[in-house]
This record gives C-alpha cells, sequence and structure tokens, in this order.
C-alpha cells in the first residue's frame, strides 16, 4: 500500500479530494491542511504520494517540496495561472478544472511507479559494512592459510557453508573465525 497524503488549504476541498480518490479504490493515509503537517505526515513514512494544492496557508508547494522525503512523489493541481510555475518543479502539475478519469489515471500511474521503485529499492543487496567485510576476509584469510584455498575458493566454501545452513555469509564468516575444527 501506497501513502497517499491531500493536502489543500481548506478542509472542504481536501475532503472532496480524499473521497474522490477514496470513490475510485484509492486509500488515502492522511488529510491536512497546511504543509506542516503534510511535511510530518511525510517524515512518519517510507514513501508515498501527496496529492495538493498550489498555496497553504504556512507555504507554497515548491517549500513543501524541498522539505518532504526523497521518496515521495507530488501531483500539484493548480489553476492556469500557477500552471507554468508548477511544470518546471519536477513534480507532476495538473490544471484545474481536471477531469476525473485523468486525475484518477494520473493518481494510479504515480501509486504504480511508486511501487516499482520500492521494489527496485527493495531488490538491490544491501551494501555490507566495513566490519562485516573484514570479517570475511579474516575468514577467507584464514581458510586460505590453514586449508591451502585460493581466495575464490574459500569464498565459495563460506557462501555453501552459509546455504547449507541457512544463514547469512557474516554470520558463517564468524562461526569459522571462532571454530577450531572448521
Amino acid at each position: 500500500m501506497v501513502n497517499v497524503i491531500v493536502l489543500f488549504g481548506k478542509i472542504e476541498e481536501a475532503k472532496s479530494i480524499k473521497n474522490l480518490l477514496i470513490r475510485n479504490g484509492i486509500n488515502v493515509t492522511k488529510v491536512c491542511t497546511t504543509g506542516a503537517q503534510a511535511a510530518q505526515a511525510a517524515d512518519a513514512c517510507d514513501d508515498g504520494l501527496i496529492v495538493c494544492g498550489f498555496r497553504y496557508p504556512d507555504m507554497l508547494f515548491s517549500d513543501l517540496n524541498a522539505c518532504i522525503p526523497a521518496w515521495f512523489d507530488m501531483i500539484v493541481l493548480a489553476s492556469k495561472e500557477n500552471y507554468e510555475q508548477c511544470r518546471n518543479n519536477e513534480v507532476v502539475c495538473l490544471t484545474m478544472p481536471l477531469k476525473t478519469q485523468d486525475f484518477v489515471s494520473t493518481v494510479n500511474l504515480t501509486i504504480d511507479n511508486i511501487l516499482w521503485e520500492r521494489k527496485k529499492r527493495k531488490a538491490r543487496p544491501k551494501e555490507r559494512t566495513e566490519e562485516e567485510k573484514k570479517i570475511i576476509k579474516a575468514a577467507k584469510l584464514r581458510l586460505m592459510s590453514e586449508h591451502n584455498f585460493d581466495e575464490q575458493g574459500a569464498h565459495r566454501y563460506i557462501q555453501k557453508k552459509s546455504m547449507d545452513s541457512g544463514i547469512n555469509i557474516v554470520e558463517m564468516s564468524y562461526m569459522i573465525l571462532n571454530d577450531s575444527n572448521i
């Protein structure tokens, strides 16, 4: 599920957009009337989408865009007069009045993009810390000195033992370093 935050200066507008999204099968996480509320709500989430107007009581959309997390996207609903200012700010901008189906399609496409980015981020292998790299290297060196493995062979040995026992490679390296009967 993607976190969708609706932000408009007037609560009636915000609730209207929220109801429109809900009627079209899109869950809304939070409804806000100030940029500060939306920024706080966004900070509490990993990623998501902010559907908002151009101006709020405490800031403009560009100020909000500068202070939300990088994994948040923004769809700005703006009047024709404000559209040009929105277009050049790395946000999706739609002009008012808008067609319901175009708006819902844009929100759905943005949500699909967020889900795809999330999947891509999680598929990336986790970077090992320097400490973990040192432990793996020490285990390889021990295997190389005590059992005449080359570095590649020692690495494959640790990997195989790790997979066979169902524990990660760093833990297996710890076990190799602590075990006198490898």
